[in-house]
């Protein structure tokens, strides 16, 4: 079977969306799928048997002026024009020609016939989708891989709010949903809220997880020379976007230390965190156990760092409940070490855990975050190093996708 791919980036150190795209690209070739990936990286990368075309900006066009225009006279009077233009046309200049670009590399496609043609997007961009909407030819063999809830207004809180243009916005997810063959989603939570929106995206509908790469070698990977063995560390990878507030996580941390003196112990940040950067740097500055890394660091180095760790750290916003499957939750999985999750009751990382799984807090409650510690903490002296779910391991695997593939109704 031959799909075609359309996807937003392959570059791995670019954000969590492009390493999932990518582990979900690796996993179709394993599964045994013959694949042709059209990307918009805007450099050269290449995936290992796998042919990749990097799409070309299409540059003499109108509206290739017309965003290079919004973005000098932003530059240099420091006006965002692209709020007005978009509440007319809902989208960017940029975002509009971009789907030009990857239209007009799509169209040239003549050697390779798909019976399925993926899109992949990140952020809230959905270029992909943005072109295969005007590609009405291809609708038949389309499945619009939707990552996260969009537009914002059909987030579920604390993250809902209205962009300009957002009436425009909404109609084009509802195309999507109108025109394409399946609509895929990387949670089972996922697919029902955005089809309480709008109810094709539930009626197409497929869940897809987040992939986990079962060839990754982490003895080839680089070690961290902060970790030893003697000493009991929890890690947080991640962008800390502002409704992950980590203050109970570092206060239930403390408490912990304080409940256990002399033991040694560490808490480590590792990725952008924007809004959090002076609290973090001041709770590291007065105790050097909380250790920060606020720069992105290399993929390979953050696995590393997940095997090598004693507790990985899923945190989420304070919200009645989380539709997000995490992207780095395959790597968590994959690195067979427990994980405390921060978070709503109902979420998509307790649904597949399970409701009893016992390292679950919400992520203001800093005394049973603590407790929690303190039980992870016993275990781990113990000799319980290990969270070994075989389960989700095949849920996350190639072997699994290929079941979901398969089973799809329609591949012509």
């Amino acid at each position: 079977m031959n799909i075609l791919i359309v996807v937003e980036s392959i570059d791995i150190d670019n954000s969590s969306g492009s390493k999932a795209n990518v582990a979900l690209i690796n996993n179709l070739q394993k599964s045994g799928f013959k694949l042709k990936v059209y990307h918009y990286s805007r450099k050269e990368l290449q995936l290992n048997n796998i042919e990749c075309i990097n799409i070309p900006e299409k540059r003499k066009s109108i509206l290739f002026l017309l965003s290079r225009g919004e973005r000098y006279i932003r530059y240099i009077s420091n006006l965002h024009l692209n709020k007005y233009f978009e509440k007319f046309f809902g989208f960017s200049f940029t975002l509009l020609n971009d789907r030009n670009s990857i239209i007009r590399a799509i169209e040239k496609e003549k050697s390779f016939n798909p019976n399925w043609v993926l899109t992949l997007s990140q952020g809230g961009s959905f270029r992909p989708h943005h072109a295969l909407l005007k590609i009405p030819k291809l609708h038949s063999k389309w499945i619009a891989y939707i990552h996260d809830p969009y537009p914002m207004h059909w987030y579920p809180k604390p993250y809902t709010w209205k962009e300009s243009g957002f009436e425009k916005k909404e109609a084009f997810m509802m195309k999507i949903a109108d025109k394409c063959t399946v609509t895929a989603f990387p949670s089972q939570l996922l697919m029902e809220w955005m089809g309480q929106h709008y109810k094709y995206y539930l009626e197409k509908g497929v869940v897809i997880p987040h992939q986990l790469q079962e060839a990754t070698n982490f003895d080839t990977l680089t070690r961290d020379n902060r970790l030893d063995s003697n000493t009991f560390t929890l890690l947080h990878a991640g962008n800390l976007l502002q409704a992950r507030k980590p203050h109970a996580l570092v206060e239930g941390f403390l408490k912990f230390k304080k409940d256990n003196s002399g033991v040694a112990a560490m808490l480590l940040f590792i990725g952008p965190t924007e809004h959090y950067k002076t609290y973090l740097q001041e709770q590291s500055d007065n105790d050097a156990s909380i250790q920060v890394e606020f720069d992105s660091k290399p993929f390979k180095d953050v696995l590393a760092l997940q095997k090598a760790v004693d507790v990985n750290i899923i945190l989420e916003a304070k919200a009645n409940f989380s539709p997000f499957l995490p992207g780095k939750f395959p790597h968590c999985i994959q690195a067979e070490k427990p994980i405390l999750i921060l978070g709503p009751l109902k979420s998509e990382v307790r649904r597949l855990l399970g409701a009893k799984y016992p390292y679950w807090s919400p992520r203001d409650d800093s005394q049973r975050i603590a407790s929690n510690i303190q039980e992870l903490y016993n275990n781990w002296t113990e000799g319980n190093k290990h969270l070994i779910r075989e389960d989700l391991k095949k849920y996350l695997s190639a072997k699994h996708l290929r079941e979901v593939i398969d089973s799809l109704p329609r591949s012509t």
